[in-house]
């Protein structure tokens, strides 16, 4: 009994190294096709994690390549608005220059052949005084003296000198309030002198006689050899029940916006 018990065994030995030497056998002789078959089926379990890694490492790359570029755009930006600062800054005093220059050709254009001018810079203008005086450069030590005849642009008369020292002047304006200045006045009934009185910011009025004729349009002149226009008569206020009309004249020149101003000596 134990004799065919053991040699049962020693068959089922047999028969397991038999199987084992097979199946070596056959990897052996097919092992090309097998191990085909376990790198396609190791590249299709594979193939996915690879392909993400893969996608995952050209998004980060992508997030570098962004990154970089946004601070490359941000100088370039910071470069090109301080260029743009430093243009700005030139074209302004080009034209403040250009400005200057021009003005300064009208007024040598506008200038009468036989006057004497002095050109001088308005120095102070402060709103409270625009409508009585200003202040210029030009003094005594330039030759000027009290009285003298203030224009703008060369040929329209401002002002006058009241007050010098050595390198400055206060001229007080024709429109300054209660300013008088002597005029002529142009495409009215009367030929002779009349008198303005200044009512400040370039303005003037004039008291006519009802009976005197004067048209708007009409032009204030300083009595001498040339017609220096003082101002314009823009409105004429009249009543039938008072024997006077009162003309309202206005300078051609804004005082606020003068930079230069020409004295004649």
């Amino acid at each position: 009994m134990s004799y065919l018990l053991d040699k049962k065994n020693k068959n089922k030995k047999l028969t397991k190294v038999f199987i084992i030497a097979l199946v070596i056998f056959f990897l052996f002789y097919f092992r090309a096709e097998i191990f085909k078959g376990f790198s396609y089926a190791t590249h299709g379990v594979l193939k996915p994690v690879v392909v993400f890694g893969n996608n995952l490492g050209n998004k980060f790359s992508s997030i570098g390549s962004a990154i970089s570029f946004k601070k490359m755009i941000i100088a370039e930006n910071k470069d090109l608005k301080a260029q743009l600062g430093e243009t700005v800054a030139r074209t302004a005093n080009y034209n403040s220059v250009l400005d200057e220059n021009t003005k300064l050709k009208e007024i040598l254009n506008r200038k009468p052949w036989s006057a004497n001018l002095i050109l001088g810079n308005i120095l102070s203008q402060k709103n409270q005084s625009i409508y009585s005086s200003v202040l210029i450069d030009l003094g005594t030590n330039d030759g000027i003296t009290e009285g003298q005849r203030v224009f703008a642009w060369g040929n329209i008369p401002i002002g006058r000198i009241a007050e010098t020292e050595a390198n400055s002047s206060k001229v007080v304006l024709y429109s300054s309030p209660g300013e008088r200045t002597e005029v002529i006045i142009t495409g009215s009934t009367y030929s002779g002198f009349m008198e303005v009185v200044g009512r400040g910011g370039g303005n003037f009025e004039l008291i006519l006689p009802r009976d005197f004729v004067i048209a708007e349009g009409a032009e204030t002149v300083l009595p001498g050899a040339y017609p220096y226009v003082l101002g314009t008569v823009k409105t004429i206020i009249s009543d039938p029940r008072d024997a006077f009309q009162k003309a309202l004249i206005v300078s051609p020149v804004n005082i606020q916006e003068l930079k230069f101003v020409q004295v004649e000596r």
